[in-house]
């Protein structure tokens, strides 16, 4: 049975400015109204939105609306964590990306957002045993967003995937907290061994676009994956890399990286 949960509308911080958001956004347009009204101000909190919103995009003529639906929620209700990170993930990317000016954006409009949450309730599925399911949103995120995420891999909160084009995340690869990462990186695996295969990643990390981290290797904390590189063996913490294979370029110019989004390579002593 589903845990009993408090009214969190006036205890919420989060969720009460995205409903004025909402509110604003249909006043300044009306033809919106629906999409607004039905993915955000018709449910009393943010989990039930998220769960409408996850379901809304991976529906399909396999399984329908209402079932995913179901299936958000009892995830939503059993783990009271979900809520947390979706909301770490709010604020991570209002925080870090420009082009939002609104926490109501990512919840409507940004893939990687959507997609980030998406996984979050396939890897409770994952945890609880149920793994067929838990494969299938696999394949519909996939489907829906372009961002290929195993429901086993293990990540934390505060995550930004930006733009979210061809975004690939194994099956043993590990992202800790407030990392951020953009289009077509991938935390892959080599060969053909299925045991502990893939990158982990520590909190604070800056991954640019196209950057290809391989392996069991560890990204330590604080430091920056240049856009293009490829990265085989261990980066220690609060450096940059770059190239291919990635090498050690400088330092990795400020001690949260993830959070400044500076990508650009200074030479060293600057």
């Amino acid at each position: 049975m589903a845990k009993l949960r408090p009214n969190l509308t006036d205890v919420d911080p989060v969720w009460n400015r995205i409903r004025k958001e909402a509110q604003d956004a249909m006043r300044n347009e009306p033809l919106i109204a629906g999409l607004v009204h039905s993915s955000l101000l018709h449910h009393a909190t943010l989990e039930r939105a998220m769960g409408y919103r996850i379901s809304m995009k991976l529906a399909s003529a396999e399984m329908s609306e209402q079932l995913l639906r179901e299936i958000c929620d009892e995830a939503f209700d059993s783990e009271p964590m979900l809520g947390q990170a979706v909301r770490a993930d709010l604020a991570a990317i209002f925080e870090r990306d420009p082009a939002c000016h609104r926490l109501l954006q990512p919840v409507l409009y940004f893939k990687g957002f959507q997609a980030i949450e998406s996984y979050r309730v396939g890897h409770w599925l994952w945890q609880q045993g149920r793994k067929d399911l838990a494969y299938f949103f696999q394949m519909r995120i996939s489907e829906a967003f372009g961002v290929d995420i195993h429901p086993a891999a293990k990540i934390g909160r505060g995550i930004m995937i930006d733009h979210a084009h061809s975004i690939v995340i194994g099956e043993t690869a590990v992202v800790g907290d407030n990392v951020s990462m953009l289009h077509s990186v991938t935390l892959g695996g080599t060969g053909k061994d299925d045991d502990d295969r893939h990158p982990k990643i520590a909190d604070g990390v800056l991954i640019g676009a196209g950057a290809k981290v391989l392996g069991n290797i560890r990204v330590g904390h604080c430091s920056r994956v240049a856009a293009g590189s490829v990265v085989l063996s261990d980066v220690p913490p609060c450096k940059t890399v770059a190239g291919v294979p990635a090498k050690i370029v400088g330092e990795a110019g400020c001690d949260q990286p993830s959070l400044s989004m500076d990508q650009l390579l200074r030479a060293t002593g600057e």
